[in-house]
């Protein structure tokens, strides 16, 4: 079996680690990879997010299974068009990535099921937004509405610090597309767990 790896963090190493342990595995590719998993797999430069590239490479490669690591591409739709050119593949489909794309989504629909959340409201202008944080006081976590690899959320002890985070995210746009829309979050203190469940569809 051949497999291609989408991606080049710890997540995808960790991937091919434990993919190059199963005898039925015959060649590893990672696009791009990196030097920790260019030990176990051939890095391929083609970029996470380059979808026709990778969609390419696989049926040129004749790839058995494609796993994809980073949520851009996840998000962009990879999955749908890799299922859509008969390739197998593992990771959710663009709709389904929504829930990491977007936290207003999430939020929404965490909403909309009565699924137990933070208290939380959603702002695409900063004037409203500092106005609504200077309201509900601190501690208070804001965070933009997109990816923003693993930065975008702020937990800020201060109103001050609050109000820095919403000009960092939505005045000078240091998230760029993903901080066009911010949702501000009541902060919970607690022990933080996560569980992740699988499904075949």
């Amino acid at each position: 079996m051949n497999v291609l790896i989408i991606g080049g963090g710890g997540r995808e190493h960790a991937l091919a680690w434990k993919i190059s342990q199963s005898p039925r595995v015959s060649k590893i590719y990672a696009a791009p990879g990196n030097a920790g998993i260019a030990r176990l797999a051939e890095c391929i430069p083609i970029k996470a997010d380059d979808i026709a590239g990778q969609r390419a490479f696989a049926k040129d490669h004749g790839i058995d299974l494609t796993i994809v690591g980073p949520e851009a591409p996840l998000s962009r739709g990879i999955v749908d068009e890799f299922s859509a050119a008969g390739l197998r593949v593992f990771g959710p489909t663009k709709k389904a990535a929504e829930l990491e794309a977007s936290k207003t989504f999430a939020k929404d629909l965490m909403k909309k099921y009565n699924i137990p959340t933070a208290a939380y409201e959603v702002f695409t202008e900063l004037a409203p937004a500092a106005e609504y944080v200077r309201k509900q006081g601190a501690p208070i976590v804001v965070k933009a509405d997109g990816l923003a690899a693993g930065k975008g959320v702020i937990v800020a002890e201060t109103v001050g610090i609050a109000i820095e985070a919403l000009e960092t995210i939505m005045s000078r746009k240091a998230f760029g597309n993903a901080g066009d829309r911010v949702v501000i979050e009541e902060c919970l203190v607690g022990e933080e767990a996560s569980f992740m469940a699988f499904t075949d569809g």
